[in-house]
C-alpha cells in the first residue's frame, strides 16, 4: 500500500482492515486520511476499479466499514466516518491512475527535492514501468518528465474545463444502459403487435 493512499500509521492500520471488507464489496480504497479537529474525521474515499461510486454506494460502504471498525476499534477517540468518491478534481494515489488520466493536467509533489524542487505541474503522459511521466513547458519548450512513483508524496488531477467535459460525458454514457434501452424496445413492438 502507497504511502499516497495512507500516510499515518493509524491511516495505515485503518486501511488494512477496511480494505477486505471494500474489495469484497466490489470497491476499491482511493484514499483514507484521520483528520484531527474538535472531533476527527475518518475520511474514506472508494470507487468501482473501472471508477465511479454512487451515492447509496457510500452509504452501504458507511454501513459496513463502521460495523469492522466497531468491532476492531483501532481508532481510540470518538470520529465521524466520512466516505466519499474522489470526484473530479481526484487524487491519484495508485499506479494505474496516472495510465487513466493520462493527457490531463496534475500538480505532483515529491517527498524530497529533486532538480532544486518539490513541486511540480504539467500534462500527464502515462506510466513507464514505475515511473511516472509528465509533460511541462520550460521556456518555451516541452520535456517530458519521469519520477518514480515511490518519490511522489502528493498527485491529483487540476480542475480544467477539458476535465470536467470529459468526466460529465463519460458519466453520461454509464447511465445508458444500452441492454435496457433494447428490452424496453422490444416490450413496446411485442405490445404493439398484440
Amino acid at each position: 500500500m502507497t504511502d499516497m493512499i495512507a500516510k499515518s500509521a493509524m491511516d495505515r492500520r485503518v486501511a488494512e482492515i477496511i480494505t477486505p471488507v471494500l474489495e469484497d464489496m466490489g470497491f476499491e480504497l482511493v484514499r483514507i486520511r484521520l483528520m484531527s479537529g474538535k472531533t476527527s474525521t475518518l475520511q474514506v474515499m472508494a470507487e468501482r476499479p473501472d471508477g465511479g461510486i454512487e451515492v447509496d454506494e457510500c452509504a452501504e460502504i458507511s454501513t459496513a466499514i463502521s460495523a469492522i471498525l466497531d468491532v476492531e476499534d483501532p481508532i481510540l477517540d470518538a470520529y465521524t466516518l466520512e466516505v466519499s468518491s474522489p470526484g473530479i478534481d481526484r487524487p491519484l494515489t495508485r499506479l494505474k491512475d496516472f495510465e487513466t488520466f493520462e493527457g490531463y493536467d496534475v500538480k505532483l509533489e515529491t517527498h524530497d527535492m529533486i532538480d532544486g524542487r518539490k513541486r511540480w505541474r504539467g500534462i500527464l503522459a502515462g506510466v513507464e514501468g514505475s515511473e511516472v511521466l509528465f509533460n511541462i513547458d520550460e521556456g518555451g519548450e516541452t520535456q517530458t518528465i519521469g519520477l518514480q512513483f515511490d518519490w511522489l508524496s502528493d498527485a491529483k488531477l487540476i480542475l480544467t474545463d477539458d476535465l470536467i467535459r470529459d468526466m460529465l460525458r463519460a458519466r453520461k454514457a454509464q447511465d445508458v444502459d444500452e441492454s435496457k434501452f433494447d428490452e424496453i424496445q422490444a416490450d413496446d413492438a411485442a405490445a404493439q403487435e398484440e
